[in-house]
């Protein structure tokens, strides 16, 4: 397991953040994703032999934000 951090832009609401968390849960190899509205940032935990940084950084571009791969926790 990784968990990365994600910065978000473009999020407005919480239908924003709704919809980047729920993109990014429908991901496979993703297993959690909080996403912080105020803070713009996504918190991430997948599975690297799964998914990559980039998919979760696609995911979040295809729900109409821009994504930006910020730090790696572990």
């Amino acid at each position: 397991m990784r968990k990365i951090q994600v910065g978000v832009t473009g999020m407005t609401c919480a239908a924003c953040s709704n919809s980047v968390e729920a993109a990014l849960m429908n991901v496979n190899g993703v297993f959690k994703a909080s996403v912080a509205l105020l803070q713009n940032r996504a918190d991430v935990v997948f599975d690297p032999n799964l998914v990559k940084e980039e998919d979760i950084k696609e995911e979040i571009e295809d729900a109409g934000f821009e994504a930006e791969i910020l730090a790696e926790e572990w």
